[in-house]
C-alpha cells in the first residue's frame, strides 16, 4: 500500500489520479507518519513533514528554497516547474508595459499632469534567469518587437558587459547561494540611466540596500512582485520608491493552481507505477 498525502484543496487532484491501491489522505500533524509521497502546499504540511520515512516530496511552485532545509535526506524533492509559466510570464509583460506606457505611475497621481509614454517597440529586455517562465516571457514580448537578451547559469560571465544595452532587466533566478545578493550594487551600477528593474523571481536576488539607494537617487525604476524582506512592512522606503509592489502572486492564478495540482496528480501516478518522476530537484542543488 502506497500513502499520499495533501491538504484538503490538492487530495482531490491527487486522488483522481491515484492507480488502484493508493491511500491519499488529508495532511494533517498526526497523518503524515508512513506516508510515502507528500504535497507540501502550506507551512502547517512543512511543519508536519516527518524528519525520515517520506520518499517523495512534491512542491506546487518552481520555487524550492523554503522547503530545501525540511526534506528529508533521503526523499526525492520535485517542483512545479511549467505550472505557473503563463500567469508569471503574463505579470512581467504587464509589468514592463504598464511602466513603458505611463499606466502604473498614472494610477499613483490624482491630479492631471502630462507624461509621455514611450514604448516597447525597439526595446531591449535582460532576462536574468532563462528557464521556462524566462522563455515564456521572451515569446510573450516578441510580438511587441522587443530584442530579449537571456541569461542562464552560462552567460553570467557576460553580464557587465550585457547590462548597460538593456531598457529593462527581469529577474527570474531562482534564489540560491551562488544568486543571493546578486543584484547588488555593482549589477544595479551597470544598468543605464532610466532602465527599468522587473523581479518576479525572489527577492533576496535583489541587493535590497542598493536598490532602495539607486531608486532614491531617480537613476533607476523599478517594479516588483518580490521584495526582502517579505512580507514588505508598512513604511518601507520601496513602497514610494518603486512604481508598484505586488505581493508575491505573480504565479498564483486559480489556471495555475489547478495545473499545479494536476501535476502533482501525475507525480503520484508515476510514482505508484515505478516510473521517473519529472522536475527532480538535484540533491546538489539542496
Amino acid at each position: 500500500m502506497i500513502a499520499a498525502a495533501a491538504t484538503v484543496e490538492v487530495r482531490a487532484a491527487l486522488a483522481a489520479a491515484a492507480p488502484a491501491g493508493v491511500e491519499v489522505r488529508v495532511a494533517a500533524p498526526d497523518a503524515l507518519d508512513g506516508v510515502d509521497f507528500v504535497v507540501i502546499d502550506s507551512d502547517a504540511v512543512l511543519e508536519a513533514l516527518p524528519s525520515s520515512g517520506v520518499s517523495v516530496v512534491q512542491v506546487l511552485s518552481a520555487g524550492t528554497e523554503w522547503v530545501e532545509p525540511s526534506v528529508p535526506t533521503s526523499a526525492v524533492l520535485c517542483n512545479a516547474r511549467g505550472a505557473r509559466d503563463a500567469p508569471v510570464a503574463e505579470w512581467v509583460v504587464g509589468a514592463l508595459l504598464g511602466s513603458v506606457t505611463g499606466l502604473l505611475a498614472g494610477a499613483r497621481r490624482s491630479t492631471w499632469v502630462r507624461h509621455t509614454p514611450g514604448e516597447l517597440l525597439g526595446a531591449t529586455v535582460l532576462i536574468l534567469g532563462h528557464g521556462s517562465i524566462g522563455r515564456a516571457v521572451e515569446a510573450r514580448l516578441a510580438p511587441f518587437g522587443v530584442s530579449v537578451i537571456g541569461v542562464g547559469r552560462g552567460r553570467l560571465g557576460e553580464l557587465p558587459d550585457l547590462l548597460p544595452r538593456a531598457d529593462a532587466v527581469v529577474v527570474l533566478a531562482p534564489l540560491t547561494d551562488a544568486t543571493r545578493g546578486m543584484v547588488d550594487a555593482a549589477f544595479l551600477g551597470r544598468m543605464r540611466d532610466g532602465a527599468l528593474l522587473v523581479n518576479a523571481g525572489r527577492g533576496a536576488v535583489v541587493d535590497t540596500v542598493a536598490l532602495v539607494a539607486e531608486l532614491s537617487a531617480g537613476r533607476l525604476r523599478a517594479v516588483l512582485d518580490v521584495t526582502d524582506p517579505e512580507p514588505l512592512p508598512d513604511g518601507h522606503p520601496l513602497w514610494s520608491l518603486c512604481e508598484a509592489i505586488t505581493p508575491h502572486h505573480a504565479g498564483d492564478s486559480d489556471e495555475a493552481d489547478v495545473r499545479a495540482r494536476r501535476f502533482a496528480g501525475e507525480q503520484l501516478a508515476r510514482y505508484a507505477r515505478g516510473e521517473d518522476l519529472l522536475n527532480v530537484v538535484p540533491a546538489a542543488g539542496r
